[in-house]
């Protein structure tokens, strides 16, 4: 108490002797009011924030930079400090009008308002940075309900601003915009609508970080990399991106290949369109080609077998030998197929495996092989697709059968060109 009244008494005698100069001792008052609120600044950024960084930098995880949004909330608090000196020392200095006076407190306590929100912001982004080192973070992000929750602490700030530098009370601005609830429900509309989104896709685990999805009605073909609260940002496999907005997902149909990855296994479902012309019985020499093949000698021993009994029944009955069962190409080859496919080191045995054919076509006879690879891997994937059909073309004519293909013109072109270059023939004398 006794040092106050020394400064006060200070005071007075510094203005009785700055008397004689107008406006030397405002001056000086607010020179010195701004060289506090800096050095209160400075103390607090150069010592305080110095200090936490370093002690930062010692926890675990610190290279990852996990602790920069901690940083941001210490570095936002800080402000509020010179803003507070300023506010309460600018009632000491003297001949300023009242009006001017309230409003620097005013606007002080306004900026501190502002600074706390933006703090709690980066507090609300180290949260969501914690929370994702958890092992389920990617199943469940919560950044969409983090981002509602920045909403409401800059509404409320907002209006904490408004109501300080009118002067009022905020209950008395909130029961103001009251009525106007039905204009701020139009202009929050997306934001509600898409809040409601977030919580089903957050709820169900329809949209996982790192899932691939396909929507062709927002050009998205790729995986998700991001999952806010209006949109879901996803990475096309051509390096674009595409920001589909987050109520698009609940209203419109998308389809998830994360089911596929999960199960271990990528479908292959293609077909072989054969030439119908070439599909007949096998004559022996055709048969004896075939019985080369290791992946057939179970099923030709065992058709040999039930063929054999169904003839020599028919046989029996005195019914002619156009009535009797023959291999055919067509079904030998299927057979080979289906073996071929069991027995390839890239195909998952313990899935789903057919070889079928189709409604013939136009186009021929499709053979279709349904089937599913060991890996999900898009490049291995292709690369056992690719194998398959590469063998399965190769080795169709040993089966007497070909792929049917629409041919060009190119053909007759070129015998009617080698028709050319020969020469004509010479007439024989009976001719003549």
């Amino acid at each position: 108490m006794v040092d106050a009244v020394v400064v006060v008494n200070w005071l007075d005698s510094l203005q009785e002797s700055l008397a004689p100069y107008p406006g030397a001792y405002l001056a000086l008052m607010l020179s010195a009011l701004v060289i506090a609120a800096g050095l209160a600044n400075w103390v607090t950024k150069r010592i305080l924030l110095r200090g936490l960084r370093r002690l930062l930098a010692r926890l675990p995880g610190a290279d990852s930079g996990r602790g920069s949004n901690v940083m941001r909330v210490i570095s936002r608090l800080s402000n509020v400090v010179p803003s507070q000196v300023i506010a309460s020392g600018i009632a000491y200095v003297p001949d300023l009008p009242v009006g001017l006076v309230a409003f620097v407190v005013a606007a002080c306590q306004a900026w501190a308002i502002l600074t706390v929100s933006m703090a709690l912001s980066h507090a609300l982004d180290a949260a969501n940075d914690l929370y994702e080192r958890r092992p389920d973070a990617r199943n469940k992000p919560i950044k969409g309900y983090l981002q509602v929750a920045k909403i409401v602490i800059f509404a409320i700030a907002g209006l904490a601003i408004v109501a300080t530098l009118a002067g009022v009370e905020m209950r008395y601005l909130v029961t103001g915009l009251g009525a106007a609830t039905a204009v701020l429900m139009l202009i929050f509309q997306d934001t509600i609508l898409s809040l409601v989104a977030s919580v089903q896709i957050s709820g169900d685990g329809r949209i996982r970080l790192g899932d691939w999805i396909e929507m062709p009605s927002q050009n998205a073909d790729g995986d998700v990399i991001d999952i806010a609260l209006h949109t879901v940002t996803v990475q096309n496999f051509d390096k674009t991106i595409t920001t589909i907005p987050t109520k698009k997902l609940v209203t419109e149909s998308f389809k998830n290949w994360r089911g596929m990855q999960e199960s271990g296994g990528r479908r292959i479902k293609r077909a072989l369109f054969l030439d119908q012309h070439s599909v007949g019985f096998m004559d022996d020499q055709a048969r004896a080609r075939v019985g080369q093949f290791a992946l057939l000698a179970d099923y030709l021993r065992d058709k040999d077998t039930e063929l054999g009994q169904w003839n020599a029944e028919l046989r029996a009955r005195g019914a002619g030998d156009i009535n009797s069962r023959r291999v055919t190409n067509l079904g030998t080859f299927r057979a080979y197929v289906e073996r071929y496919l069991g027995s390839h080191p890239g195909i998952n045995p313990d899935m789903t495996l057919l070889v079928r054919q189709l409604q013939p076509t136009t186009e021929g006879l499709p053979l279709e092989l349904y089937c599913f690879t060991r890996s999900t891997a898009w490049g291995e994937y292709e690369g056992v697709q690719s194998d398959i059909f590469d063998h399965l073309l190769a080795i169709l004519p040993a089966f007497g059968l070909r792929v049917f293909q629409a041919s060009s013109d190119a053909m007759l072109m070129e015998a009617r060109a080698e028709r050319a270059q020969q020469p004509p023939a010479t007439p024989s004398p009976g001719m003549l």
